[in-house]
């Protein structure tokens, strides 16, 4: 569904990302992490067609994403770690925006927003102004927009971010529900690494613009050589540790 292939980015002689090459299934659900700068939101705005790679190929269902980017596009919903809104806009209108830009016939869309109304609990918001809402409800009515067209492929940069506990609960359990019954093919990135332990099916850990480690839980634990680690240990242990130095309080 997702494949990436010796993908390079540089800002100038700045390499951001190096030669990644990457595979992900329809159903699954794959962890993306690595320190701040290491490179997975450059990484995460080239398979979505926000950037173009230097080198290197991205398609989606078989699509290049730079060459072919409306028929890669069709396949995808992005939610990136800012959630973003029209203003001046209601809810609704978001809503009416995406299935419209998706294509979706009116009565479809009509029936999809209400069902995504339910599924987040976001009717006291609905038909208000974007501008009034806070950070946790803006989340809520993203991911409610990257539903609506019933992606193929979700790309998810932080999705917890300002989600309360119950909110964060319910969109591990819908995650997790898309990726097994519908098999769509999920990419997450991520800083909770009790989120990517507890969902994904395998983690890939980028640092210094370089996919360092990739697997499942068991598969990191053999290529850290560390056998009863949990997915803390072995991310600092494949990162270079911590870095820090003892304080004296």
């Amino acid at each position: 569904m997702l494949s990436l292939t010796n993908v390079r980015k540089t800002f100038g002689r700045v390499v951001a990302v190096d030669q990644i090459s990457l595979e992900v299934a329809p159903g699954e659900i794959f962890g993306f992490l690595g320190p701040n700068g290491a490179g997975k939101t450059t990484t995460i705005k080239m398979i979505a067609g926000l950037l173009s790679p230097t080198a290197g190929q991205v398609t989606i269902d078989g699509h290049d994403v730079h060459r072919e980017p409306v028929a890669a596009k069709q396949a995808l919903s992005y939610i990136p770690d800012e959630p973003y809104l029209y203003d001046k806009l209601t809810g609704r209108e978001c809503l009416e925006l995406v299935a419209t830009l998706h294509h979706i016939p009116v009565k479809t869309a009509r029936q999809r927003i209400e069902e995504m109304v339910t599924l987040f609990n976001i009717s006291e918001f609905i038909d208000q102004y974007a501008e009034g809402f806070s950070h946790g409800t803006r989340q809520k009515f993203v991911f409610a927009a990257a539903f609506l067209p019933r992606p193929r492929l979700l790309l998810i940069d932080e999705p917890m971010v300002g989600l309360d506990p119950q909110n964060a609960h319910l969109v591990k359990t819908l995650l997790r529900q898309i990726a097994t019954e519908d098999k769509v093919c999920i990419l997450l990135s991520t800083h909770t690494l009790s989120l990517a332990q507890d969902i994904c099916d395998r983690i890939g850990i980028i640092y210094q613009g370089r996919l360092s480690a990739c697997g499942t839980l068991d598969e990191l634990r053999a290529q850290a050589t560390s056998s009863g680690s949990d997915l803390e240990e072995l991310y600092l242990k494949l990162t270079g540790g911590y870095g820090g130095e003892r304080i004296d309080w």
